[in-house]
């Protein structure tokens, strides 16, 4: 895991507006969210085993619902490229599967990440900034 520095770090905005605005990028909630935290993740790789994620935290409301999360307030954390390596022989779709849904244990959760995919991941970070500037920073 590499954590990035990002602008985004400690923004405030709605749920449903960052959702889908990272969703126009490539970004999707990960399957680990939980009322009160989630990640939005951007595969980086062909293979699934690269990911940018940006954690959050929920400030208010929940997430557990569409109709209370149109309501829902987040600040984002600090966000990182993580790699997954999973076994040989498990197939392309139970590992998108596995990811989204953390059922797949992968083989080394914490791989070593090769630096075009931090690259790629700083690219993606700053494309995701650029969507969210109008978001404004969470108050002290």
């Amino acid at each position: 895991m590499i954590a990035l520095d990002s602008k985004l770090e400690g923004v405030e905005t709605s749920f449903t507006d960052a959702r889908d605005k990272l969703a126009a990028i490539g970004f999707a909630l990960g399957g680990n969210w939980n009322y009160d935290r989630g990640m939005f993740d951007r595969e980086l790789d062909a293979e699934g085993t690269v990911w940018l994620r940006l954690p959050f935290r929920v400030t208010s409301g929940e997430l557990d619902a569409e109709q209370r999360a149109q309501d829902t307030r987040i600040s984002f954390d600090a966000p990182f490229v993580l790699k997954h390596v999973y076994e040989a022989g498990i197939d392309r779709d139970a590992v998108n599967a596995g990811m989204l849904n953390q059922f797949q244990d992968p083989a080394d959760a914490d791989a070593a990440i090769e630096p075009q995919w931090v690259e790629a991941g700083r690219a993606a970070l700053a494309e995701a900034e650029s969507l969210l500037a109008a978001a404004a920073p969470a108050a002290p």
